[in-house]
């Protein structure tokens, strides 16, 4: 759940919704805030990745736009939305972090004003001399939310 799991200024830049899939697919229980504690499922590097987390998502929308604001860290990221069926919704972020590049795809399944789901995370090192990839560390998150407060939603 990079959005706070690591080390890493996790939301450095904001990103915006892909083609294909409409916000307006999504239900509106997604948006508020949301407590959100994760456990380390699985990694290949134990030293980058804390075991487990408790953190807060802030979900909010105007317009076509959906950004997750952090108040613990103080991140914020547009977050690439890639799919929704029900109450399974899908969303990626990428940030780079010095010559790293940390891309988080969550999963989630929304029941009532809780989810569940996973937070997959890679963090890709590259060369500075030729941009090669040097290494690549990855790691899943076991995540479950418990809405906190309301509702965010904004048309334009």
């Amino acid at each position: 759940m990079c959005f706070m799991l690591l080390f890493l200024p996790a939301f450095a830049e904001d990103f915006t919704l892909s083609a294909g899939v409409s916000v307006e697919e999504i239900p509106k229980s997604f948006y508020g805030s949301w407590r959100v504690t994760a456990k380390l499922d699985d990694t290949n590097s134990y030293r980058t990745f804390k075991p487990q987390s408790v953190d807060m998502w802030n979900l909010s929308r105007v317009g076509d736009v959906i950004t997750l604001d952090n108040p613990f860290t103080g991140a914020r990221a547009e977050i690439t939305l890639r799919a929704v069926e029900g109450n399974l919704i899908v969303f990626s972020k990428k940030a780079p972090y010095d010559n790293k590049m940390l891309t988080d795809t969550v999963s989630i399944r929304l029941e009532g004003g809780k989810f569940s789901g996973i937070n997959n995370l890679v963090l890709e090192q590259f060369s500075l001399i030729d941009g090669s990839l040097i290494k690549k560390e990855t790691a899943r998150y076991i995540i479950k939310g418990e809405k906190i407060a309301g509702e965010s939603v904004i048309s334009e």
